[in-house]
């Protein structure tokens, strides 16, 4: 059984998604946007809890599913069913991929681990996410991305430092676990297929909901280890280098980064102020992390005296990196954005035709696509069970009075 031909560089590439929420699932879409053949496995009886999240349409079509789910075809099954498991398998035998989130032992107890897996395929790469990772004394604790943002040191640095710490708006550690299971499974079939004339072998690999966070913060695990220095919050600013803030304009907010020398003296003289060029307080990277408050303020004093769009028109017309602060109908109306075809529109039977994210990032010569949005809940069982697998009307009306389906 191969993967059904689909547009983009990861055509012919067959995954069996096992895993719910979000972590797995925004890995496999993105591999789904780019033309993998994504099958995503659902329990009979309760579907995806992403299915139930707002923003739901008036027919009760959850918008977070639909842009969850798309290009994938969903179909349903009782993992821990014995009929189940052999019909798993049967599924695996073929795939490229196998990708799962329950909590570490689930899959081994329900026959479904790494050893059975590559009994029947070899070849098959499986990506194995959870909270903790398969391993070590945490790791048959549940996990959600919650508590990963704070125990990966993420909450403790992000927010103002006269105030608590501040979870991200966005499941930030799963999206992060995602890129980074991603990642890791092209690495896995680069090796498989290609690396010093392919192993030919699959792998295991074991992605943790916390390491991926805590692994964006390069240079603070040194810095704790020869210095002791623990990041603290900081709010908009950076603590490396400055000014980079959130400025309050005439009309709204506006963005600022200035990391290197000659963009900070474009600022200064963008503002009129070219005399902070010399000020002994700015006077390279370090002084101004140093004497933040009071660069800040400088800026802040011209850019409240401008609307944000005369403030960034100044800015820009003397090459300095400013932007404007965006809300989604910003983002809809933003020519940029137009250009490059960043929203495109996809008709979907349940909700009719909706706007959605265009594949991201852009290939030149295999671009992905956008084939359907998230599916009905077992929408794909014929299809998958029976002109796949072969299986009968018959034996998939049994499997559906059993519940195995």
């Amino acid at each position: 059984m191969t993967a059904r031909e689909r547009q983009g560089p990861l055509d012919g590439l067959r995954v069996i998604d096992m895993s719910g929420m979000i972590s797995g699932a925004f890995a496999t879409t993105m591999m789904g946007d780019f033309g993998a053949d994504v099958v995503m496995i659902e329990h009979p009886k309760v579907g995806d809890p992403i299915r139930e999240w707002p923003q739901k349409t008036d027919d009760g079509s959850s918008l977070s599913w639909k842009s969850l789910g798309r290009n994938k075809r969903c179909v349903t099954l009782d993992l821990g069913d014995e009929r189940g498991r052999a019909i798993a398998l049967d599924l695996i035998e073929d795939a490229d991929v196998v990708f799962e989130n329950f909590r570490p032992g689930t899959m081994e107890r329900w026959g479904l681990g790494p050893d059975d897996i590559h009994e029947v395929n070899e070849r098959a790469i499986m990506v194995r996410l959870s909270g903790y990772g398969q391993t070590g004394p945490k790791s048959q604790k549940p996990g959600f991305g919650t508590i990963a943002e704070g125990i990966s040191g993420w909450a403790h640095a992000n927010g103002f430092p006269d105030r608590e710490p501040l979870l991200p708006p966005v499941s930030l550690a799963d999206l992060t676990a995602a890129q980074f299971a991603l990642q890791a499974t092209m690495m896995a079939v680069y090796e498989r297929d290609l690396g010093r004339g392919g192993s030919g072998k699959g792998q295991v690999i074991d992605v943790s909901l916390t390491e991926p966070l805590w692994r964006l913060f390069f240079g603070e695990v040194e810095a704790y280890d020869r210095q002791g220095h623990v990041r603290e919050r900081t709010g908009n600013r950076h603590p490396n280098t400055a000014p980079r803030n959130i400025y309050e304009t005439a009309d709204g907010y506006m963005t600022l980064s200035a990391s290197n020398q000659k963009i900070f003296e474009r600022v200064a003289n963008s503002i009129d102020r070219p005399d902070l060029i010399d000020d002994p307080r700015f006077a390279d990277n370090a002084t101004r992390v140093k004497n933040v408050d009071a660069l800040d303020a400088e800026i802040e004093a011209w850019t409240r005296e401008h609307t944000t769009d005369e403030a960034i028109e100044i800015l820009e017309a003397n090459d300095a990196i400013v932007g404007p602060v965006y809300d989604m109908a910003d983002i809809f109306d933003d020519e940029q954005f137009q250009a490059r075809d960043a929203i495109i529109e996809v008709t979907d039977p349940d909700v009719g035709d909706i706007k959605t994210f265009a594949p991201t990032p852009k290939f030149s010569r295999t671009p992905g696509e956008v084939e359907f949005m998230g599916p009905q809940h077992g929408e794909h069982n014929s299809e998958v069970y029976g002109d796949e697998l072969g299986l009968s009307a018959d034996e998939l009306a049994d499997l559906r009075a059993d519940g195995v389906i």
